[in-house]
């Protein structure tokens, strides 16, 4: 599935139409041409600071929030790259803290497609670029970077990290993860853990969550071919949770933290990660102080968002008495995440858009089974390939929702919600949809 960006600054939309002009317009995996691209550009992924890699189907988003938190706690200057953008393409790069502007991000992507336009790299290679080529140029304590997509074939995977992390594990992006290739594991949750250990680096501590025993088994081998140091939970550290807080474990002693403020039970999981992945390294020190603020701190837009009161929500009527959530739910696994933590009793409107790659009845029927009364209204996704809505409305009466309908738009979803009984609303499907929403709602990430 292409990556989409738009701007409206006219220097930038220029250059992200030259972008799109020169890439192939889908995704493409694979390390020479990033190579190739860096090389001209003077290796700039060579001299970044000090690199927290992170990987996982779900959760590496929210783990990068973690991090950043948690090290801005501790007065550090953090670079931060991630994936997809939700509203403005400037959210993929932040430099020392701060989204880079709109005059810089202009020049930078001229000048990496000025050398570069002639390799055929991908979008998203040439944006990787971009950002390595800004953050070494600008002073940091700590980088954080987010894998695109999979791991060990992401553009990503050229740093040479200080520690590496996996997030939580699940089945998405088949068709690239999943491919046939000798020598790859035939279980396709042992292949995708494959993929993401593709991140391990030589001597660099390697830390991951508890998954399945084959994915824990894939894991391990790879750490021990690449030379890692093997960080597995359960293992050489733990957690725990209770109405309290978080209480982590390892050698060096326990901690007690706060719990994420960010929704979701699984959120836990995250902010665990991005703790053990400090811990295991020395060069970038941490007390429990810093820890503790960045847990109950840190904040990932649209993961488990409650809209507030915008231009967006208004269209509903009242708001109802459980709120207005936004989440990209956009896989099995994101939306099983969700439903382990949804009241079950609450009267539950789902508005919901997936795009045609996704498994969208894996999706609805967690969505559907999270509450006693779920009410669909299925709609496209503006601009990308989606599931039909009407196709979406099927499949959720056949999985069991109290009613299903469709809507031309998030907007008209919204003003059809003003006539619906609920007590707690939900849109999801895709993070492009939440990107629309927020927009919308005139919450803009910053």
């Amino acid at each position: 599935m292409p990556d989409h960006a738009v701007s409206s600054d006219p220097a930038v939309q220029t250059q992200l139409a030259r972008l799109w002009a020169l890439s192939p317009g889908a995704d493409v995996l694979g390390l020479s041409r990033i190579t190739a691209l860096l090389a001209r550009l003077g290796d700039p992924h060579l001299g970044l600071p000090p690199v927290f890699h992170v990987a996982g189907t779900n959760g590496k988003g929210s783990t990068c929030a973690f991090l950043r938190a948690i090290l801005e706690a501790a007065g550090k200057r953090v670079h931060v790259y991630s994936s997809p953008h939700l509203v403005r393409f400037n959210e993929r790069i932040r430099i020392a803290g701060t989204l880079i502007d709109d005059a810089a991000l202009a020049v930078l992507l001229e000048e990496v497609l000025d050398v570069g336009g002639d390799i055929g790299a991908s979008f998203f290679e040439l944006t990787t670029a971009a950002a390595f080529l800004a953050f070494a140029r600008a002073p940091a304590d700590a980088c954080v970077i987010e894998v695109g997509l999979g791991g060990r074939l992401d553009a990503t995977n050229v740093v040479r990290p200080l520690v590496c992390g996996i997030a939580g594990l699940g089945i998405d992006h088949e068709a690239f993860l999943l491919a046939e290739e000798a020598g790859t594991p035939a279980v396709p949750i042992a292949r995708i853990a494959f993929e993401k250990a593709g991140i391990a680096k030589t001597g660099a501590p390697l830390v991951t969550l508890d998954y399945l025993p084959v994915a824990n088994d894939a894991v391990r081998a790879v750490a021990s071919a690449k030379g890692a140091v093997l960080v597995r939970a359960d293992e050489a550290w733990s957690f725990g949770v209770d109405a309290g807080g978080l209480t982590y474990s390892d050698d060096n002693g326990a901690l007690r933290l706060p719990l994420p403020n960010m929704a979701g039970s699984h959120q836990a999981n995250n902010a665990a990660l991005a703790v053990a992945m400090l811990r295991h390294q020395t060069a970038v020190p941490m007390t429990p102080e810093h820890m503790a603020a960045g847990t109950s701190g840190a904040f990932w837009p649209a993961r488990m968002q409650r809209l507030r009161r915008g231009p967006l929500t208004r269209l509903a009527g009242a708001e109802p008495s459980g709120g207005i959530w936004l989440d990209g739910a956009h896989n099995e696994s994101a939306a099983a995440a969700i439903a382990q933590t949804w009241p079950r009793e609450a009267r539950t409107a789902i508005i919901i858009g997936v795009l045609a790659n996704k498994d969208a009845r894996a999706v609805l029927r967690h969505l559907i089974g999270m509450a006693a009364s779920v009410r669909i209204i299925a709609i496209p996704v503006p601009g990308h390939a989606h599931h039909q809505p009407a196709e979406l409305a099927a499949v959720a009466l056949e999985n069991g929702a109290e009613a299903a309908t469709t809507a031309p738009s998030v907007e008209a979803a919204f003003t059809a919600l003003a006539s619906v009984p609920v007590d707690r609303v939900l849109v999801a499907g895709s993070l492009y949809l939440a990107g629309e929403a927020l927009a919308l709602n005139e919450e803009i990430p910053s």
